[in-house]
């Protein structure tokens, strides 16, 4: 186990303007479980690569368990990591597989074999040790991948997206099956994602990352509830945040076929601005009764998706379409005119123009590390 530092830590490539990866700073807690996502290109894969030293670093410092690892070779950094590919020898049995590195580095057979029995029964294929790849499903090529990280006992794991060749069923039972490794293990890792479920699922802080630059680093909670800016507010929760800009006007903000009443907390922090930019969560849209006077947000229903506990439906609002959720037992067509309603305290406030948060929303649920 180790601490990872990473400061004012940058990325530029040979002949590009910008930089890959801008002013990355992090302080892991030892054994942290750390989640770097963002969409495709947005640095993560490089700012792991550079913590693993198969990319070199251009700016900043990056220290592994106290030792600057500037020019050190990813051999020599004690760290091990699990790529989206298993990279599995098919001519080699499953025991080959995960003792490969460790033989490479002349270790005795008998610690060999303790630390490659030791590993596959935490991960549960003791019975696969002398199969070969060709023999197993993807989930079982997955363990024998983590197995040959593992045996290496490192002070650090780096995972960059092993489980995106998985089916969406195995990718549930998989991920869940990662955590209870690392809490059994206890090993710093950082794990790279592009799924922000994974990443709120899994991190005990995750990394939201765009264009190269970390935009919020944070708990899960805090990221769902107090996001730093439009983009976190937008990239985190399933289905996506909706967004309307709006006039303010004394204690309401308005805009074509919605009104929306504000409370003292929220007129506080909008100040002195005539237009702001507000964010609801689907499962915070409903549909309205006849006396919801509070909030008010008309259209015509475009999209009706019934997932068997609840059912989203999309309403065109003015020029915008919402996401709302709905109880199943509420029958809307494609076509209806619907009015939507959002208690006032579940609004999200945005700047407009820089679009920072203005304030987020209380869970009323303390956060406290997973894991």
């Amino acid at each position: 186990m180790a601490v990872v530092e990473l400061s004012k830590v940058g990325k530029q490539y040979p002949g590009s303007d910008d930089l890959a990866v801008k002013d990355f700073n992090l302080v892991t807690e030892d054994g942290e479980f750390v989640v770097l996502v963002g969409p495709s290109g947005c640095g993560k894969t490089t700012t792991m690569r550079m913590i693993a030293g198969l990319e070199e670093h251009t700016q900043g410092a990056i220290k592994i368990g106290g030792r600057d690892v500037t020019g050190v070779a990813p051999k020599d950094r004690d760290i091990a990591m699990v790529f989206q590919s298993y990279a599995l020898y098919p001519h080699m049995t499953v025991r080959d597989n995960m003792a490969f590195s460790l033989k490479l580095k002349k270790y005795d057979k008998a610690d060999i074999k303790k630390r490659v029995d030791e590993a596959a029964e935490v991960l549960g294929i003791t019975a696969l040790l002398e199969r070969k790849p060709r023999a197993l499903s993807g989930g079982q090529r997955q363990r024998v991948a983590l197995g040959r990280a593992i045996v290496r006992q490192p002070q650090v794991f780096l995972m960059d997206e092993p489980l995106s060749n998985l089916d969406a069923k195995l990718r549930v039972d998989m991920r869940a099956e990662i955590v209870k490794l690392h809490r059994k293990l206890g090993v710093t890792t950082f794990y790279v994602t592009h799924d922000q479920t994974e990443a709120m699922t899994m991190g005990q802080r995750i990394a939201v990352m765009k264009d190269g630059i970390v935009q919020q680093i944070d708990s899960p909670n805090n990221l769902y509830q107090r996001p730093s800016n439009v983009f976190v507010a937008g990239f985190i929760g399933t289905p996506s945040m909706n967004f309307l800009d709006a006039d303010i006007d004394g204690e309401r903000a308005t805009g074509t076929s919605f009104e929306l009443a504000l409370d003292e907390a929220h007129r506080q922090a909008a100040g002195d601005r005539s237009r702001i930019r507000i964010g609801i969560r689907p499962e915070h849209l409903h549909l309205a009764s006849a006396d919801d006077s509070r909030c008010r947000l008309s259209g015509a229903v475009e999209v009706v998706e019934p997932l068997g506990s609840l059912t989203m439906i999309q309403v065109k609002v003015g020029e915008t379409t919402l996401t709302a959720q709905i109880e199943p037992h509420q029958q809307v067509a494609m076509g209806d005119d619907v009015t939507l309603t959002c208690a006032p305290d579940k609004l999200y406030l945005f700047d407009p123009e820089s679009e920072a948060a203005l304030i987020g929303i209380d869970s009323g649920v303390a956060d406290s590390p997973k894991h």
